[in-house]
């Protein structure tokens, strides 16, 4: 498929890019134009079939291996991201851990691993980003969650993770916005992936039956809406955590 002109000749970071939904942002910005660079963590080989579907889409895509919870990896996905495009427009941030555990059993371990992937992660990679940026006109998305305003039983620190993440936009959108970059998260409700699987086998048909649209979620519903954060339409908004669950109550 031949790349749109939306994007082209921008670079997009993606972290957690090598499944679920930040496979299916990275494919999308491929297909806007964008050079991607593919941040995982372990996978590589499945981050090496997004790089394969990139080319498919006309992009050029390299994979890096980074953990996001220690900030001077970020620092070292960043710098190949230059060193391999020599600019970087985009960062989308999509890694992150979801584990839901009972109050019993929400340890300091569990909390620390949670936060130091989802809320740290999301401010090194923005640390390590910034200053390097197309300005004006960088653009950085993060992910928030549903959980994060309706939270459910067992889910408190995973939740409270990305309620940070969604202050961390705002608070940071103050700081970016004089230099032209913007800086979003979305909050996203149950996504079909590989990591819901269970949830949705144990509670698909509930989950359609509160959704008024009376269907799960797939990663292109919410690689769309990173797209247009993403492009010159979405420069007006700034600081902001947008919804998209297909209007669940």
């Amino acid at each position: 498929m031949a790349a749109k002109s939306g994007l082209a000749g921008k670079v997009a970071l993606v972290s957690g890019g090598s499944r679920g939904i930040g496979a299916a942002v990275a494919l999308r910005l491929a297909r806007d134009g964008a050079r991607v660079v593919v941040g995982y963590r372990s996978d590589v080989a499945s981050a090496e079939r997004v790089i394969a579907e990139l080319a498919t889409a006309g992009s050029m895509g390299q994979a890096v291996a980074a953990d996001i919870a220690r900030p001077k990896e970020c620092e070292r996905l960043v710098a190949q991201a230059l060193e391999a495009f020599g600019r970087l427009d985009i960062l989308v941030n999509a890694a992150g851990v979801a584990t839901y555990l009972p109050l019993e059993e929400a340890d300091a371990d569990h909390f620390h691993a949670t936060f130091d992937a989802n809320v740290l992660g999301a401010l090194a990679l923005t640390r390590a980003a910034a200053p390097v940026m197309t300005a004006p006109g960088g653009r950085i998305i993060h992910f928030s969650s549903r959980l994060a305003q309706t939270p459910l039983a067992g889910s408190s620190v995973y939740a409270a993770s990305k309620a940070a993440v969604s202050a961390l936009v705002l608070a940071l959108a103050q700081e970016l916005g004089p230099r032209g970059i913007t800086i979003n998260a979305v909050a996203p409700g149950v996504i079909e992936t590989d990591m819901t699987a269970g949830v949705i086998r144990e509670r698909g048909d509930a989950i359609r039956s509160l959704t008024p649209l009376r269907r799960i979620g797939q990663p292109e519903d919410i690689a769309g809406l990173v797209a247009f954060l993403a492009s010159d339409d979405g420069g007006w908004i700034n600081g902001r955590t947008i919804r998209a669950d297909g209007g669940m109550l």
